[in-house]
Formats: structure tokens, C-alpha cells, sequence
């Protein structure tokens, strides 16, 4: 397994040579194209992280996740993960850590526990995505895109709910 990535960079090389294409030239070109791609994505990523530590730090989530809370529970959502359902579509590694939090709290095998393992798995960062991909098309017009996506993402919790009460 380890001599995966060396052989696969040989083949790499091999094929290049084989067609008589300039490996080192192409490899700096795609170098300068990942690099200005960084730096147009830059801006997106750069408010997207500080949207999500504001409504953190502000309070403003826990404001907005206690008066969900209600509808998620009408929905078959347990309140002990309706923390986690507001801040999945918006960071991977936050939810991760109140993943972590809720195995620490519930232990691993629990009703809470499951849903929020198949929460996790079965949902996506909505928004992180769409700041990287639309950014990266310089795509406008996201709001049908970003609503479908929310919309089966909260299918997906109720489902995986749903699922886990029967499992």
C-alpha cells in the first residue's frame, strides 16, 4: 500500500514519456492553475468560516437551534440532536465534534448515537460546498440549488430517525 502513490507517480511519467508530452512543464502548469484557483475560492471559503464562527461565538445559534427544536421533535428528530442537524449543512468539523459529544454524552450504541452516526453519513456541508463549487464557476444564481439541497438534507435526518427506531 505504501508504494501506491510512488507507483502510480512512475506510471504517471512512464505514460507522459511514452507520449512525448513534457511531464515537468504540465505538472507546472497545473501547479499555476490549482494556484489561481485557490486564490479565487479564497474569498468564499474565507466567509463562510467567519458566517459560521459568528453565528457561534454571537449566541445566534443556540438561539436558532432552541427554537427549532420544537418542530425537529414533531418531525421524530430527538431534541439531543437538533444541534446537530442546524450545524451539519455549514461545517464538517464542527458537527464532528458534536459527534463526538453526543457518543461522550449518550455512549456509542444509543438511540441518540445512531442517529447522529447516520446523521453525519448520510448528510452533506450544504453550504461549505456550494461556496466552494459555485465559487470555483463564479455561478450566481444558487438559491434553487442550495434550498433542494437544505430540503433533502432534512429529509435525510428525519429518514435516518426513522430508520435507527427500527434498527
Amino acid at each position: 500500500m505504501r508504494y501506491l502513490i510512488p507507483a502510480i507517480l512512475i506510471v504517471t511519467v512512464l505514460i507522459g514519456a511514452f507520449r512525448r508530452v513534457n511531464v515537468y512543464n504540465s505538472f507546472i502548469a497545473g501547479s499555476k492553475s490549482g494556484l489561481s484557483l485557490c486564490v479565487t475560492l479564497f474569498p468564499y471559503l474565507a466567509t463562510m468560516f467567519i458566517l459560521i464562527n459568528m453565528l457561534e461565538e454571537s449566541g445566534l445559534g443556540e438561539i436558532i437551534t432552541n427554537s427549532i427544536a420544537p418542530f425537529l421533535k414533531w418531525t421524530g428528530i430527538p431534541a439531543e440532536l437538533v444541534r446537530l442537524v442546524f450545524i451539519r449543512p455549514f461545517t464538517a468539523s464542527g458537527s464532528l465534534a458534536l459527534l463526538n459529544d453526543i457518543y461522550t454524552t449518550y455512549g456509542a450504541d444509543s438511540y441518540i448515537a445512531r442517529c447522529a452516526s447516520v446523521i453525519m453519513g448520510s448528510s452533506e456541508t450544504v453550504f461549505y460546498l456550494s461556496a466552494l463549487y459555485f465559487g470555483g464557476g463564479k455561478i450566481r444564481n444558487t438559491g434553487k440549488a442550495i434550498a433542494i439541497a437544505l430540503v433533502t438534507t432534512f429529509i435525510g435526518c428525519v429518514l435516518s430517525c426513522l430508520l435507527c427506531r427500527f434498527i
